[in-house]
């Protein structure tokens, strides 16, 4: 008597094993993939990035470590503030994505800042500190 339910179990394990071998019989086709309608992912932030809010005045610590960078870089002369705005960049990138590199995905607030020195114009973006990042540079 006991040996029924241990048989049954055995041939029910048999039969289950074989019914999902793919064995040499005809395989279910599967659907073809269809094509992703879905655009291509952008690394890069399209187009310039205008302001998103009100022109805003630039923060003195703001202004000393742009003035530093420009330093930096060589760049001789007084820097004219062309304008500043407030604008909510969309990603960690603040709208000058290098490619192949990687920017937290969230939206940050900050500021862009274009200065000319000597009929030169730079683009100058901040997030939430006072660190300078000089766009097309």
């Amino acid at each position: 008597m006991r040996r029924t339910p241990i048989l049954a179990a055995i041939a029910l394990a048999a039969f289950a094993l074989t019914s999902c071998s793919s064995g040499g019989g005809p395989a279910a086709e599967t659907p073809s993939a269809s094509p992703s309608t879905r655009p291509p992912l952008q690394t890069t932030t399209p187009g310039p990035v205008g302001p998103t809010g009100p022109a805003i005045e630039v923060p003195q610590s703001r202004w000393d470590a742009l003035v530093a960078d420009l330093a930096a870089r060589g760049v001789k002369g007084t820097p004219e503030l062309v304008s500043s705005a407030a604008v909510t960049f969309a990603d960690s990138s603040l709208g000058c994505a290098t490619p192949g590199q990687s920017y937290t995905q969230a939206q940050v607030a900050g500021m862009r800042v274009l200065v000319a020195v000597d009929g030169k114009t730079y683009d100058y973006r901040f997030g939430q500190g006072a660190e300078p990042k000089l766009c097309g540079a």
